[in-house]
């Protein structure tokens, strides 16, 4: 019998640079790369074509401390390099899954890795490689979650799928409250009245605006990318 087709053609999703750490205080946990990298490759082999962007709060957070008083635009700008730093990590173990990635920064670091240009991203996307974001926007004053939502509407993705510790947006927080239930479906209207917090009120207006459906689900949970893409009840949809 054949498999069933995936529900979505492109992705993009949305790893916290905290994704990484495992658990681990700081930094890239390797076991915790290699698993996540392994999800990646299952869905890419499904004909999916996947973006990533990346943030950098395992990197940056462990020198925030001496951020403390600093000038807030220079302060992103070290985060966004501590985002090029994941993404070339992430990039490593990909091609040592035998995935072909190509990381593309939105700052101009070009004896590292490549400038973000549109159509290069969307060809690189369309011979099935994996393509990597990375400096979120470029710009400080943005958190990588509107990083997400600005290349998921650029690249003409599906589905923005933020990866987060908790499988789904809960009506309270799960781990204190064990009535806590689960969202299956929510509209952008509705998670912003109920102050969910699922991402930064830029990205979740910018997803709102183009129409871009959000889900949010555990990257921690074997196979739920794949769960996700094949268009199974995973984690929590946000739709306009």
């Amino acid at each position: 019998m054949s498999q069933a087709a995936p529900a979505h053609k492109r992705i993009l999703l949305k790893l916290s640079g905290e994704a990484l750490m495992g658990d681990d205080a700081f930094g890239i946990n390797r076991a915790t790369i290699v698993r996540m990298v392994e999800e990646i490759a299952e869905v890419t082999r499904l004909g999916v074509q996947v973006a990533v962007v990346i943030g950098g709060g395992n990197i940056f957070r462990g020198v925030a401390g001496g951020s403390v008083g600093m000038d807030r635009a220079t302060a992103d700008y070290m985060g966004m390099l501590a985002t090029v730093m994941n993404a070339l990590a992430l990039a490593d173990a990909m091609d040592k899954q035998g995935l072909v990635a190509r990381v593309m920064s939105a700052i101009a670091i070009e004896q590292v890795v490549e400038p973000y240009v549109r159509p290069k991203a969307l060809q690189y996307l369309e011979e099935g490689k994996v393509v990597v974001f990375a400096a979120g926007t470029g710009n400080p004053f943005f958190t990588t979650d509107t990083a997400a939502a600005l290349r998921g509407a650029e690249i003409g993705a599906e589905l923005v799928l933020k990866a987060t510790k908790v499988d789904g947006v809960y009506t309270a927080d799960p781990q204190k409250d064990p009535t806590a239930t689960r969202y299956t479906k929510l509209s952008f209207d509705e998670a912003m009245s109920r102050n969910l917090g699922i991402m930064d009120a830029t990205a979740f207006a910018l997803c709102r605006d183009q129409k871009l459906p959000v889900r949010v689900f555990s990257i921690i949970k074997h196979g739920a990318l794949k769960r996700v893409v094949m268009g199974e009840d995973e984690g929590t949809l946000v739709y306009a």
